[in-house]
């Protein structure tokens, strides 16, 4: 048995429980997307995949991008410096001390020439697509 530290106010943990369940065999760790691991995007276009990361208040220098086998993995680690004692908190949420996410690349990504940015809050990597890879644009053939 497990010993689950429970409020006063008990209705949240009920909302929590029913609602943040990982319902597919607590497989993943869904419940703690955004919470203690950045949330990401992935976004494709006809050229290219682009991944955001959602990680505000890290500086570029925080993260690492590693790709091993076709397996891009995104991590951080940072050392919280602040004395927190100082500071009385009703409730802390920002905690992004260090995360591990992994990603699998579809095959018609050219991993030569992958590129990465920090900006705003949001760590950008572009993953372009090779030249076979890429759709023809559509074209208007004209009938002689």
């Amino acid at each position: 048995m497990s010993l689950v530290k429970r409020t006063d106010n008990w209705l949240p943990s009920i909302f929590d429980d029913m609602f943040k369940t990982d319902w597919l065999g607590e497989t993943t760790n869904v419940n703690n997307i955004g919470v203690s691991i950045p949330a990401v995007n992935i976004q494709e276009t006809d050229d290219k995949f682009v991944v955001e990361v959602a990680a505000p208040g890290k500086d570029k220098q925080d993260f690492n991008i590693e790709l091993d086998n076709d397996v891009l993995t995104i991590s951080s680690e940072a050392k919280e410096e602040k004395n927190i004692t100082e500071a009385k908190f009703t409730r802390r949420e920002f905690s992004y001390s260090q995360f591990k996410r992994a990603f699998s690349l579809p095959d018609d990504v050219d991993s030569s020439k992958i590129e990465a940015n920090y900006e705003n809050g949001v760590l950008l990597i572009n993953l372009p697509k090779k030249e076979a890879a890429k759709q023809p644009k559509k074209r208007l053939i004209e009938i002689a």
